[in-house]
């Protein structure tokens, strides 16, 4: 072997060795980044799964109505109220089904499909902002596709609030909450011949609780703002975490009283057995992770 072929063969070796290490650095590198982006997708999907995954056995129907042809000019806020009490009940686990501008045909839909979902544990919430009317000691939430002329109209174009707690009632649902956004003035008044103002008093069936935006026979007028003065105040209230959900109803009838003055005041009726805790869910999940 000459002095010419040792040196070239050192180094190639050398040059060999080195690459080598280059190639070892840059799979670790790449090993490292493979980690941490992992590693950040399971801590993403983590807090995902902590803030919105549904709990089976919180269940709601959001149902937000603006939009009435046949009554005049649209409601502004009834929609943005139920988008805003929509993510709020996400954030706290509810399994939520939220439908706007909803038909008589939308509504009768989702209610079957709350039905099929209600279980002997479940605990089941209603919201509805739009218009309410009563007529016949009943109070009845207005799908936008109604044409009212008459009382008897109103029954059967309306859903009546108590057909649905009937609805919870039968399925066995653990409890039963109801908040009515749609103590306005009714639209239809001058078309009817007997009196009709607000909403009537609602018959609270056993495990209920029942919140509307004013005492029965009152009616409440949109306040300046994207959202009602109800749900302005009742999603405050469901800030307070964890709070049960009998707190988070009187709280609300308190601050809208205090807020407009006196000119709203909701009502709160309560059949509750059980307690029932908003946050509590989350709370509990933050904690365990």
């Amino acid at each position: 072997m000459t002095v010419g072929q040792f040196r070239v063969s050192r180094r190639s070796i050398t040059l060999t060795v080195a690459f080598a290490g280059l190639v070892s650095l840059a799979l670790g590198a790449h090993a490292a980044l493979n980690k941490h982006v992992m590693e950040s997708a399971r801590a993403a999907v983590g807090l995902e799964t902590t803030q919105s995954i549904p709990n089976s056995s919180r269940l709601a129907l959001v149902i937000g109505n603006g939009h009435y042809p046949d009554a005049g000019s649209p409601l502004r806020q009834p929609i943005n109220d139920a988008r805003a009490v929509t993510h709020a009940l996400r954030q706290d686990g509810f399994d939520v089904d939220v439908v706007e501008d909803a038909t008589r045909d939308d509504m009768t839909r989702a209610v079957e499909r709350l039905k099929n979902k209600i279980k002997p544990d479940s605990t089941v919430m209603l919201y509805f902002g739009g218009y309410g009317v009563q007529v016949g000691r009943q109070s009845f939430m207005i799908p936008v596709d109604a044409a009212i002329w008459r009382e008897r109209d109103v029954r059967q174009q309306g859903m009546s609030v108590e057909a649905v707690l009937d609805v919870m009632k039968e399925r066995g649902a653990q409890a039963k909450l109801v908040v009515l956004d749609a103590s306005r003035r009714n639209p239809y008044e001058r078309r009817f011949r007997a009196y009709s103002r607000g909403l009537a008093p609602i018959d609270v069936p056993e495990k209920a609780l029942i919140l509307t935006s004013a005492t029965p026979g009152k009616v409440a007028d949109d306040a300046a703002g994207q959202n009602s003065l109800l749900a302005t105040e009742f999603l405050k209230s469901l800030k307070a975490k964890p709070a049960s959900a009998e707190a988070v109803f009187r709280n609300t009838r308190t601050a809208v009283t205090r807020v407009s003055d006196g000119d709203q005041v909701p009502a709160v009726s309560s059949s509750l057995v059980d307690e029932v805790t908003f946050g509590a869910a989350a709370t509990t999940a933050r904690a365990g992770s």
